[in-house]
């Protein structure tokens, strides 16, 4: 399998599982070694008491997007650390887009920035986030030789 083929089947096989991205209408658009792009409508549900996305729907999109972009190796990874910054704030019928793309891979760790813009190109908040190799595959057996 081609490194991008490994990064479908890894992050099919972790969406297939993940409730909290598909319940807040997440959907992966692009995934390829380091890299993945997710987008999210900005639900009535997901505003907060100024009628704006609440900031954790925008970081769960950024981290979801860092979590198939770290596992595109189906090298089963997890968050070490990861922060953000709100830039501008995002009215209710948005759609947020997401990329992460890998900045750093060495051994079991990795760091990967998260660009979250809206439907119209403007950047509305910057992630970073620390990615730490565990024991496992997303897929078994997909990447033996």
């Amino acid at each position: 399998m081609t490194p991008k083929e490994i990064a479908i089947e890894a992050s099919q096989a972790m969406f297939s599982v993940d409730l909290a991205s598909q319940n807040l209408g997440m959907k992966i658009e692009e995934v390829g070694p380091g890299y993945a792009r997710l987008t999210m409508p900005v639900r009535d549900d997901m505003l907060n008491g100024h009628k704006i996305c609440h900031g954790g729907f925008m970081f769960t999109l950024a981290d979801s997007t860092f979590a198939f972009a770290c596992n595109s190796y189906n090298q089963s990874t997890v968050a070490a650390s990861c922060e953000i910054s709100f830039l501008e704030a995002v009215p209710g019928g948005a759609l947020l887009t997401a990329v992460a793309e890998e900045k750093h891979k060495r051994g079991r760790s990795g760091i990967y920035d998260v660009t979250v813009t809206d439907q119209n190109g403007k950047v509305v908040a910057l992630f970073r986030g620390k990615s730490r190799t565990v024991k496992g595959e997303v897929v078994p057996g997909l990447t033996d030789s």
